[in-house]
């Protein structure tokens, strides 16, 4: 059964008051810098002379390279499972894949070809791509067999992709395809989590491609996630070769690397919780870290904050942000900054008017998104009656949200959850549906398009 990922269209609503500045470490002309930093709240006005929560986005608008040649080079390993369930339409597709990936790229990226299945093959070592036959040579020839080797193949690969690293202009990437359990070596999602968290230290980010139903869910995403990569479920081997273009759509158009975003709080607001995406808070500030930028998206983090009660008519700084990153296209470090007040009223009108509708639908998407994780949990752990429960807490207050600021998007989002909540009640969560759910959970959470 195909399945179609429903995205929420980018459209910043609301009255917003935005100061930016940008700082650049490198001599020469300036160019346009490739990242825009801003703040939104969910209302710019919020209700006076009471503690309430409000949502602080920190969003991240990456422009597309001005020309295809300016784009930094690419550093990638291919890994591939070979093992005996990949025999017949999986393995012939995972070759088409692989040879559409060679195809898309420049003959000085540098490209390495891992196969494994109980042990790990190093086919073609990093090296450039040059016109590309050794390459497309040794991808036809890969036959199946044996077990797989999951973490041996993705060590491997990662080994591959330093012997390039102290070239800075490398984007490095490991793009790991497998359709099987990983049942050779280190084999459990919090290993393959330690793995991917140790590579994105590095500067190394891993793709996870799941092909089929066999495969671990719970292992690929954690280790996507862990290391700032994306992860894609793949129900039908046909799907491959677009899927691998896409994901080579991505690595061919890194805008930003090494991306670190600090926000500060001041008194009397204190931040609670970061909703969907990883990061941390000690006190009154809060930070996150990506490895990589993709031109044309946008990237985010979604702070729960509380604010204290304030007077009609102050107004109140509730955040400040300050990105740094590499600047992949013009070679240089960046940095720019930004901040945000809001004010207070007793009119319930002027808050409701003040709502910013996408700020509310981006939280209202990743609430979700957390809540298919949890369900996941609760139902493996034979409680599928609080996972229903929980998913229907979380429609009710969406729901609410929804109804309260007439945003149709997150109405939207909640009429959904209900229904899920309904089968995860009745039926659990088959095979097919548990993949799909983390899958998706983990699109949305890190902002990923699978339709590109």
């Amino acid at each position: 059964m195909k399945r179609h990922l429903l995205f929420l269209a980018v459209a910043l609503l609301g009255a917003t008051s935005l100061a930016l500045s940008a700082q650049k470490s490198a001599a020469g002309p300036a160019s346009a810098d490739p990242v825009r930093l801003h703040l939104d709240v969910d209302r710019a006005v919020l209700p006076a002379e009471t503690t309430e929560k409000a949502i602080v986005k920190i969003g991240l608008d990456c422009a597309r390279p001005p020309r295809r040649d300016l784009r930094p080079p690419v550093n990638i390993a291919l890994v591939i499972d070979r093992s005996g369930s990949m025999a017949g339409d999986k393995i012939a597709k995972a070759r088409e894949a692989a040879l559409e990936a060679v195809r898309r790229l420049a003959p000085d990226d540098i490209v390495a070809l891992i196969v494994y299945d109980t042990s790990v093959q190093t086919l073609v070592p990093a090296q450039r791509v040059g016109d590309g036959r050794r390459l497309e040579q040794a991808i036809c020839g890969i036959e199946v067999a044996g077990n797989t080797n999951l973490y041996g193949g993705v060590t491997r690969g990662a080994a591959e992709v330093r012997r390039h690293m102290e070239d800075r202009r490398f984007v490095n990437r490991v793009i790991l395809l497998s359709d099987g359990l990983a049942n050779v070596g280190p084999s459990s999602p919090e290993e393959l989590g330690r793995l991917g968290a140790s590579l994105v230290k590095e500067g190394i980010s891993v793709t996870t491609v799941g092909l089929g139903l066999g495969f671990n869910e719970d292992l690929m995403t954690r280790l996507a996630l862990r290391s700032d990569g994306n992860t894609y479920f793949v129900e039908d081997s046909r799907d491959l070769p677009r899927i691998f273009a896409a994901e080579l759509g991505d690595v061919l158009n890194v805008v930003a690397r090494r991306i670190v975003i600090e926000i500060e709080f001041p008194a009397g607001v204190r931040p609670l919780n970061f909703v969907g995406r990883d990061g941390t808070i000690r006190g009154q500030r809060a930070e996150f870290t990506l490895n990589q930028l993709y031109g044309g998206q946008e990237k985010f983090a979604l702070v729960e904050v509380e604010v204290s009660p304030s007077r009609p008519g102050v107004e109140l700084e509730i955040a400040r942000a300050r990105l740094s990153y590499d600047d992949a296209i013009n070679q240089r470090t960046a940095q720019a900054t930004a901040k945000r007040s809001v004010q207070f009223s007793t009119s319930r009108a002027a808050v409701v008017k003040s709502a910013d509708h996408q700020v509310q639908a981006d939280y209202a998407a990743n609430v979700i998104a957390v809540a298919k994780d949890q369900a996941i949990v609760l139902v493996d752990a034979n409680r599928r009656d609080a996972a229903a429960a929980e998913m229907r807490q979380k429609a009710a207050e969406l729901q609410r949200m929804g109804a309260a600021y007439g945003n149709s998007a997150v109405l939207s989002a909640a009429n959904a959850a209900t229904p899920l909540a309904d089968r995860i009640e009745s039926d659990g969560l088959g095979n097919t549906e548990r993949k799909a759910y983390r899958a998706e959970s983990a699109q949305t959470r890190t902002q990923q398009s699978n339709g590109k």
